[in-house]
């Protein structure tokens, strides 16, 4: 049996933590940062983490990444 790969396209978007979280990155950064305010333009720059209810399939497409 072959073996399972990783997603690519979740392995460019998640990072593993020290305590087996999911980090990710927001949406809504890329541009037209003048319609939002400075509060919500420095939120957004900070990681997110993965919601407990993506994890367990978000953790299976990254199965192969150490």
């Amino acid at each position: 049996m072959p073996k399972q790969k990783t997603h690519r396209a979740s392995a460019k978007r998640f990072k593993k933590t020290a305590n087996g979280g999911l980090k990710r990155s927001h949406a809504y950064t890329s541009h037209r940062f003048h319609g939002k305010t400075k509060k919500q333009r420095r939120q957004l720059a900070k990681a997110g983490m993965v919601d407990s209810t993506d994890m367990s399939r978000i953790k299976q497409m990254l199965s192969q990444m150490k």
